[in-house]
C-alpha cells in the first residue's frame, strides 16, 4: 500500500467549502503517481501510457477546505496489460471516499501493450 497526502485548497472545492466530487478523481491521479515515482519510474520517462479504463466511486463523507487528506493507494490484482487497484480517502481516521480503478496500458498510438516486467515486479514488492 502506498500513502499520499494532499492539502485540500480553496481551488478544490465549491462555494461551501467542500471539496468539489470531480476533484477526488485528480488526487487519486496524483497518488498513482507519486506511488510509480516512488517506485523508480517518471511517467514522462516511460515509453507507455497508464490510462483509466474504469472507475467506480462511493462517496463517504465530505471533505471541507483545509482539510488534510490521505490517499491509500493498494493494488488488488495486475494482469498482462491491466492493473486494478483500490484508493481509499481519508481525512485522519475518517474514510471519505472509496475507489477501484482499472488501468490500461497504452502505446504512444493509442494501442494496448504489455506491462514492463520491472514495472510489474515494484508493484508487487
Amino acid at each position: 500500500m502506498h500513502k499520499t497526502s494532499y492539502r485540500v485548497y480553496y481551488e478544490d472545492t465549491d462555494a461551501g467549502k467542500v471539496v468539489y466530487y470531480g476533484n477526488y478523481l485528480r488526487f487519486a491521479e496524483r497518488a498513482r503517481t507519486e506511488w510509480l515515482r516512488d517506485i523508480g519510474f517518471n511517467q514522462s520517462q516511460l515509453d507507455i501510457f497508464f490510462i483509466v479504463r474504469k472507475v467506480e466511486i462511493d462517496y463517504l463523507s465530505p471533505a471541507r477546505l483545509d482539510d488534510l487528506i490521505t490517499v491509500e493507494t493498494s493494488l488488488q490484482n495486475i494482469g498482462k496489460a491491466s492493473i486494478n487497484m483500490s484508493q481509499n480517502f481519508f481525512c485522519g481516521e475518517k474514510q471519505l471516499a472509496k475507489m477501484n480503478v482499472v488501468l490500461v496500458t497504452v502505446n504512444h498510438n493509442i494501442r494496448p501493450v504489455g506491462i514492463p516486467e520491472e514495472i510489474k515486479q515494484k508493484l508487487v514488492s
